[in-house]
């Protein structure tokens, strides 16, 4: 831990003169007054608004149009119809699913990953609202579809949520099966599937309904994805209450007694200071080792049939060199989909939900850098655009990248082929690819790693960390501005104060207790 949680041997000694009770509430009820006045100029991000219900716009269109086609695909060709593009294809013996196959697939993936991202982002500020009218509201991100609001019927509550994960799997799950390969007598064409097509649109349109109804069902006070607007929206509504001798602790020392302290040069890693990251990061390294043990035991599996060494058939795409397990699928019309969706779904569920919950630790990295940037000659800008952050941000656009990326890398592995003969669904097989399994565990690896690293690492500078935590930057942030710098304000006897402010502050010093303003004028001099 960068601060430690026990007071210096000097700080001890200074407790002695700290305020009494009755002087505390008076410094409390100071606190509450400048709160009241100086967190006016909170921004709800009405902008933020309009992004994301464009979004969600968007999203209801394209899940409308999958259910008009899906329909009218099952209305022409029956429950196993598909419906074949112009695409045509060569050398198919060489690759269950040709290139412009998975490029279609990609595209899919990446498509559902920003209409789910979309509906996310009203899902989750409505949640996050709902939070706070409930004072459970901690961290400014939350694990949306596994953090819930009061009341079994709330679409902001725990049933609405565990639908919305299932639909979120669901949603992954059919766009690995919609895109097919159609067989005619001579050449072969690329086809869409129309039962998951149908499901897709409807997965994503029930996420909407869901999200929608979670907005309307309470009152948001800013839209904005910035911890500081919703601090400062929280604290002007008093329902958060800066704490007083809390100016130089961060967010792992809220468990200890809060009072005056030296800066540390080192702050606490997210691992440490944020309890659900170790859940995700522990998360992330079983879903790991559960692709390495599905590879291993498909590799053992296959051991007594034509097996290969796999340094002779790596490849990045399956064909038909490749060492794989197949299994055919039972069952006739509507049982084949129904069967299909359970087997993909109970396998790739858990790389669905692990790619979800890492959201939580890039959010939780984009508050803290955010944080941290008080201190530099720019100073902190408290609004932040939803959109732009993807972007700006390494961590998030790694998630957002991996997202579709990893989705479609697991279809290469569990792969679904749908024989299809005259717009027909013949039959479905069911491959697992050893060498795509490998290098879905490679990558997972890699990004398993990169997000540990990323929740190891430990701030450096005397400025607590926060990261994203409310309370902890309710004490931090005394003087609210769209720009902020933090530092050294105040000297005093015996605690000096740091602070925010409009304009630059010189570095905190290194040697001083800090405690907050107004404490040393009610600390009796000897």
């Amino acid at each position: 831990m960068a601060a430690s949680s026990n007071p210096t041997d000097e700080s001890s000694h200074l407790y002695d003169a700290l305020p009494n009770d009755q002087e505390l509430d008076s410094i409390i009820s100071d606190a509450k007054f400048i709160a009241d006045t100086r967190t006016e100029f909170y921004d709800p991000c009405l902008t933020s608004r309009r992004y994301a219900l464009v979004g969600v716009a968007c999203s209801t269109i394209f899940s409308c149009s999958c259910i008009i086609a899906g329909i009218v695909t099952l209305a022409n060709h029956g429950v196993l119809g598909v419906t074949v593009t112009d695409i045509f294809v060569l050398n198919t013996v060489m690759n269950p699913l040709p290139l412009q196959g998975e490029i279609l697939a990609l595209a899919l993936n990446l498509i559902v990953t920003l209409c789910t991202e979309s509906i996310g982002l009203v899902h989750s500020i409505s949640l996050r609202s709902a939070l706070a009218s409930e004072s459970r509201l901690y961290f400014n991100t939350n694990l949306r579809l596994l953090t819930a609001a009061r009341g079994w019927y709330n679409p902001n509550g725990t049933l609405f949520n565990g639908i919305s994960a299932v639909l979120l799997i669901i949603s992954y799950s059919s766009a690995s099966i919609i895109v097919c390969l159609n067989s005619g007598y001579d050449d072969f064409a690329i086809a869409i599937a129309g039962v998951p097509l149908l499901v897709l649109g409807l997965a994503l349109l029930l996420q909407v309904i869901i999200a929608l109804s979670a907005m309307r069902a309470v009152k948001i006070l800013t839209w904005s994805s910035s911890p500081f607007d919703l601090t400062a929206a929280l604290v002007h509504h008093t329902q958060l209450t800066p704490a007083t001798l809390r100016c130089m602790r961060c967010v792992s020392d809220l468990d200890t007694y809060g009072g005056p302290a030296k800066p540390s040069e080192i702050q606490p890693s997210a691992w440490h200071a944020h309890p659900s990251i170790r859940k995700v990061i522990i998360s992330l390294w079983v879903i790991v080792a559960a692709c390495a043990g599905w590879a291993a035991l498909v590799m053992y599996t296959n051991r007594d049939t034509n097996f290969i060494p796999m340094i002779y058939t790596w490849s990045f795409l399956p064909n038909q060199s490749s060492n794989f397990v197949t299994y055919p699928m039972p069952g006739v019309n509507l049982e084949v989909w129904i069967l299909l969706f359970v087997n993909i779904a109970v396998v790739q569920g858990p790389l669905t939900l692990g790619l979800h919950c890492s959201e939580l630790i890039a959010n939780a990295i984009r508050d803290e850098r955010q944080w941290r940037c008080a201190t530099g000659r720019k100073g902190l800008r408290t609004a932040m655009n939803p959109v732009k952050t993807i972007f700006t941000h390494p961590i998030c656009l790694v998630l957002f990248v991996a997202k579709p990326f990893l989705h479609w890398m697991f279809g290469l592995s569990f792969q679904i082929n749908n024989v299809v003969f005259g717009e027909k669904l013949g039959w479905s097989l069911v491959s697992m690819n050893t060498s795509q399994i490998w290098n879905l565990c490679i990558a997972l690896f890699i990004f398993a790693c990169f997000f540990t690293l990323v929740a190891l690492r430990r701030p450096r500078g005397p400025q607590p960390a926060a990261y994203g935590h409310l309370q902890t930057l309710a004490n931090l942030v005394d003087e609210w501005s769209p720009v902020m710098w933090w530092g050294h304000k105040e000297d005093g006897i015996p605690y000096c104060h740091a602070g925010t402010s409009d304009h630059p502050l010189p570095d905190v010093k290194m040697d001083c207790v800090y405690a907050g303003s107004g404490v040393e004028s009610l600390v009796p001099l000897s």
